[in-house]
């Protein structure tokens, strides 16, 4: 099989030829951590437009972790989506589902913490928000970020990602204005097997590629 992309930087350099135009005075670029953050690191840098991360919580099933009920994001009040049918499939109500998603409040702390520090989350209300990943397998994530970034005021959500399944994308259109995704494989089999370099990164790795980038769009320029 064809690999399509060198590494995530590669990909990201493909994809920023695809993004709409944006104002970048009213734009940001939204990052899933840890793989979205090379991808969304070129992309603001292409673009001269903020980068953050948004850090979402998969809300594990009772029994059943790997099965998503919804998603959590947020530190203080938390932003809470609900997968409706897989609720209802467990008899799950939205405080049965509140409980669980507190459950995550430590660990979102945590990677807060870590990926932001100091740094306030870039306000989204009345902006247009790119949400960056290296790719999509089944949606879920990226849908409950989605939702989550419609929750907080955004104008307009563009998703973008080099490569996903179409039926995924298909059932992806009606949470995202725009979607742009390089390639939809088939198979598809997973998000990896379509890069040439698809290493797992650290912590330290994603704080480095944030600050790295703050630094250079903070300078002045020449």
């Amino acid at each position: 099989m064809r690999r399509l992309f060198a590494d995530r930087v590669d990909a990201a350099e493909k994809l920023v030829a695809e993004l709409p135009e944006v104002d970048p005075e009213s734009a940001v670029v939204l990052a899933l951590p840890r793989g979205g953050v090379p991808i969304g690191a070129v992309i603001a840098e292409a673009l001269g437009i903020p980068l953050d991360v948004l850090i979402v919580r998969k809300i594990g099933a009772p029994g059943q972790r790997e099965l998503a009920v919804g998603a959590v994001s947020g530190t203080g009040t938390l932003q809470i989506t609900t997968n409706d049918d897989v609720a209802a499939v467990f008899g799950l109500s939205h405080e049965d589902i509140g409980r669980l998603a507190e459950s995550e409040r430590g660990e979102l702390e945590r990677r807060n913490a870590r990926y932001r520090g100091d740094r306030p989350a870039v306000p989204l209300a009345g902006k247009t928000v790119i949400l960056a990943d290296d790719g999509i397998a089944t949606g879920a994530t990226v849908r409950s970020a989605l939702r989550l970034v419609a929750k907080q005021g955004a104008a307009r959500v563009i998703l973008a990602v080099p490569v996903a399944p179409a039926s995924v994308l298909k059932a992806l259109e009606r949470e995202a204005d725009d979607i742009v995704c390089l390639a939809t494989p088939k198979p598809f089999l997973a998000v990896g097997a379509h890069y040439m370099d698809f290493r797992q990164l650290s912590d330290e790795e994603v704080v480095a590629t944030l600050a790295a980038l703050a630094a250079r769009q903070a300078e002045p320029e020449k």
